[in-house]
C-alpha cells in the first residue's frame, strides 16, 4: 500500500476535515440507528402480539424472534470481506436491499413460518462490519474512536426509543405494521447512503482495526481473555432474547398491565437504567475498576433471573427486578467492547471484534429460539432459571480472567520507512505496550497507555 493517504483526504482541505468526518459519521450513525430501530421494534411485543399468525407456537415465535441473529452471524464477516473487493457502497446497499424484502415479507405473513423467512432475510443484510469498515475509511486514526462511540450511543439510544415504540405500533396496527415501518426505514437507510454518505472510490487496503484478518482467525479465537468475553457477550444476549419470550407476558398475564401500555413502562425503566449505569462506567474506566464493576454486574443479572423466577406475581418485585436487569444489561454492553478493545493484541482489533460480534448474534439467534422452547413444555419459570444458571456459569467463568491492561490501540502510517527501524524506536517510547509491523498495510499498530505515552513523539518517529 502507499504511503499516500486516503482519497478523500486529497479532496478536502484540512480547515473542512473535521467538518467532513462529522458528517460521515452522524450519516453513518443514522443508517445504523435505522437498521437496528427496526430490529428492536419487535422485540417487547412478538411473544404477545406473534399468536396471530397460523401454526404458531412458542418455539416457532421464539425461533422467528431471534433468527436474524442467525443469519447475520453467518453473513456478517463474508460482506466485511466481500467489501474490500467490490466497495463498501454496493455491499451497504445489498444489504439493504435483502433487509427491506426481509421485512416486506415479513409484514404479508400469515403463518409463523413466513414470519421467520422474514426475520432471516432481515439477519442476512449484515451490514453492521462493512458500515464499520468504511467509518474507518472516512475517518481519521485521531477521530475515530470518537465516531465508533457516536455510533455505540446512538444504538443505545435506538433500543429504547423502539422499547417504547414497538408496543404502541403493535397495539395499533399488529406486527405487520412494525415491518413495514422497518422497511421504510431500510428506504431511508438507502437514500441516507447516496444522499449524505460521502463515497469511497475504492476501498482502501483493510486496516485490521476495521476487519477481521484471516490469518489471524484462529489466534485471536483461542485467546484466553478474548474467548471469556465471546461466551459473555453469547450469554448476555443469549438471556436477552429468552426473557423477552417471557417478559411481556409476566406484565399482562401477572401484573395485568395492558399490552399497549408497556411501552411506557419500558421508556422510564431504560432511561433511568441508563443514568445509574454512566457512573459505573466511569468508575470502571477513569478509575481503572473494570473487572470488579463488570463482576458486580453480572452478579446483579443472575440475582435479578432469580428474583423473577422466584418472586410473587407482585408489581413491586417484578418492576424492580426489570429496571436493575435493565442497570446490568447497560452496564455490561458498556463494558465489553471497552474489554476487548483493551486486550486484543496490536493489529487483532478488527478480528477479535468481529468474532465478538459474530458470538453477540449466536446468542441472540440461540436465546429466542431455547427460549421459546422452554415456555412451550416447562412454562416461564424455566426460561427464567435458565438464564440464571447461564450468568452463574458466565459469572464463574470471568472469575479467573486477568484485570484488562488499560491500552489503547494506535494506528502509524510507516510513510515507507524502514520498518524493522521503526518498530525498534517506537518501542522505545514509554508507554508503547505492542509493536506490530505490517508491511503490505505500510503500517504500525500499537498498543499504548494514554495516561504515559506521547503521541507527538510516535509521530515525530515516521516523520523522520
Amino acid at each position: 500500500m502507499q504511503s499516500a493517504p486516503l482519497p478523500f483526504e486529497r479532496r478536502v482541505s484540512l480547515a473542512g476535515r473535521a467538518s467532513f468526518e462529522r458528517r460521515a459519521t452522524l450519516s453513518l450513525a443514522a443508517l445504523y440507528t435505522f437498521r437496528m430501530f427496526g430490529l428492536f421494534l419487535l422485540l417487547p411485543v412478538l411473544a404477545l402480539y406473534g399468536t396471530q399468525y397460523e401454526h404458531h407456537t412458542p418455539f416457532l415465535l421464539g425461533v422467528a424472534l431471534g433468527a436474524y441473529g442467525a443469519s447475520q452471524a453467518l453473513l456478517q464477516i463474508p460482506f466485511g470481506m466481500l467489501s474490500d473487493r467490490i466497495g463498501r457502497k454496493p455491499i451497504i446497499l445489498i444489504g439493504l436491499i435483502i433487509f427491506i424484502l426481509g421485512s416486506v415479507i415479513a409484514a404479508q405473513a400469515t403463518t409463523v413460518y413466513g414470519l421467520i423467512i422474514g426475520r432471516l432475510l432481515q439477519g442476512g443484510g449484515a451490514i453492521s462490519g462493512v458500515i464499520m469498515a468504511l467509518l474507518t475509511d472516512l475517518t481519521s486514526d485521531e477521530s475515530r474512536t470518537k465516531a465508533m462511540a457516536t455510533i455505540g450511543a446512538s444504538i443505545g439510544v435506538s433500543f429504547s426509543v423502539a422499547m417504547t415504540v414497538g408496543p404502541l405500533v403493535a397495539n395499533w396496527g399488529g406486527v405487520g405494521a412494525i415491518f413495514w415501518i422497518t422497511a421504510a426505514l431500510g428506504v431511508i437507510g438507502i437514500v441516507i447512503l447516496f444522499a449524505f454518505i460521502p463515497a469511497v472510490k475504492r476501498a482502501p487496503q483493510p486496516k485490521r482495526e476495521a476487519l477481521p484478518a484471516r490469518e489471524l482467525f484462529w489466534k485471536t479465537f483461542k485467546h484466553p481473555e478474548l474467548l471469556r468475553l465471546n461466551v459473555g457477550i453469547f450469554a448476555l444476549h443469549f438471556v436477552l432474547m429468552a426473557n423477552f419470550m417471557v417478559l411481556p407476558q409476566i406484565l399482562e398475564q401477572q401484573l395485568h398491565i395492558e399490552r399497549g401500555h408497556h411501552g411506557m413502562l419500558y421508556f422510564p425503566m431504560l432511561v433511568v437504567a441508563f443514568a445509574i449505569m454512566l457512573p459505573f462506567v466511569i468508575i470502571a474506566e477513569k478509575r481503572r475498576k473494570i473487572k470488579p464493576v463488570f463482576l458486580g454486574a453480572i452478579g446483579l443479572l443472575a440475582l435479578m433471573e432469580l428474583v423473577l423466577m422466584v418472586a410473587p406475581p407482585n408489581l413491586f418485585f417484578t418492576i424492580a427486578a426489570i429496571f436493575f436487569f435493565f442497570v446490568a444489561f447497560n452496564v455490561l454492553e458498556a463494558t465489553l467492547p471497552s474489554m476487548v478493545s483493551k486486550i486484543a493484541p496490536a493489529g487483532s482489533k478488527g478480528t477479535a471484534t468481529g468474532i465478538y460480534s459474530t458470538s453477540q448474534v449466536i446468542g441472540v439467534s440461540v436465546g429466542g429460539a431455547v427460549g421459546g422452547f422452554l415456555l412451550q413444555h416447562y412454562g416461564m419459570v424455566a426460561v427464567l432459571g435458565l438464564g440464571a444458571c447461564f450468568t452463574l456459569v458466565w459469572l464463574a467463568v470471568a472469575w479467573s480472567m486477568k484485570p484488562p491492561r488499560f491500552l489503547a490501540s494506535v494506528l502509524i502510517p510507516l510513510r515507507n520507512h524502514d520498518g524493522a527501524v521503526i518498530a525498534e524506536k517506537l518501542r522505545a517510547v514509554k508507554g508503547v505496550a505492542e509493536v506490530l509491523i505490517v508491511e503490505s498495510e505500510n503500517t504500525a499498530y500499537l498498543k499504548v497507555d494514554q495516561r504515559l505515552v506521547d503521541r507527538k513523539a510516535l509521530h515525530a518517529i515516521v516523520a523522520e
